[in-house]
């Protein structure tokens, strides 16, 4: 309900629901824009909303005046949506997780089946360098609200003990130095507890206060592919099937749009966006 109007929106999976200004605020909320902002840009959207509008033109819309009003919000708003859009299954998220490690110097694979001392282990993320080999699950969740809680930490840290009781060879035989947990969320007050107490590394949106999964994409420029609007959702699952994650990429090999069907003045218009992010 907006003012005295019911306006029903498209989502991207096709259903059509009622327009929830919470949601909308708690969005903008959570990418760090203070109350004023929030109702200016709340304010602004509703008086232009019309049934049958789809949630990508909503954020489309909020991420413009977002981009006008402090840009350093913008682009924690436009980050926080797309990577809730790597899914459903979560496989991009590991996609990413080991794209961002591949940028930071490490050799990465996913979906690794090792064996650790007592069971075989599937591992989301295997990364390695000449001095550290590191073994992370990657817990991927599709909606912003929900955490990673002690059960998910629990199970974590009982699979990594069991892991680093044995030898691997990833271009020389070696234990596993750091077992970690990652979420592209956040963590419950418990589970960061328990994490801290028992060593754990742990990485989720904001969490730790540095080194957190925010800055590990903002100081690499590593924005995944759905931040970019000039890209139907279709054309983003096309990339996210062939293993293109990252923005970069694309900027680095256009070659790999070929498939998509892009003409000349979109291509210029999404390498302008690239570079905005």
């Amino acid at each position: 309900m907006t003012g005295n109007k019911t306006v029903n929106i498209l989502k991207a999976n096709g259903k059509r629901e009622l327009f929830d200004r919470a949601k909308l605020e708690g969005s903008l909320l959570r990418a760090g824009a203070d109350n004023d902002l929030v109702a200016e840009i709340t304010s602004h959207l509703e008086a232009e909303l019309e049934d049958g509008m789809s949630t990508s033109q909503i954020y489309k819309h909020a991420f413009f005046l977002l981009d006008k009003k402090h840009k350093k919000v913008a682009t924690r708003y436009v980050l926080r949506r797309a990577i809730s859009e790597l899914g459903p299954a979560g496989f991009a998220f590991e996609d990413f997780v080991a794209s961002i490690l591949r940028e930071k110097g490490y050799k990465a694979l996913t979906g690794q089946m090792v064996l650790g001392r007592c069971v075989e282990h599937e591992v989301d993320v295997v990364a390695w360098n000449e001095n550290k080999l590191i073994m992370a699950e990657a817990k991927f969740h599709n909606e912003q609200g929900t955490k990673s809680d002690l059960k998910v930490a629990l199970y974590v840290k009982a699979r990594m003990d069991d892991l680093k009781e044995n030898m691997f060879f990833y271009d020389k035989e070696r234990k596993v130095d750091e077992g970690w947990l990652i979420t592209n969320t956040k963590f419950t007050e418990t589970a960061i507890h328990y994490g801290q107490c028992n060593n754990l590394i742990m990485i989720g949106w904001n969490y730790p206060e540095k080194g957190n999964l925010q800055d590990m994409i903002e100081d690499g420029d590593l924005h995944p592919i759905t931040c970019l609007t000039s890209l139907s959702h279709g054309q983003k699952a096309d990339l996210l099937n062939r293993g293109i994650v990252l923005c970069k990429t694309i900027k680095q090999d256009l070659s790999v749009l070929n498939s998509l069907g892009i003409g000349e003045k979109e291509r210029r218009e999404l390498i302008a966006e690239i570079n905005s992010l």
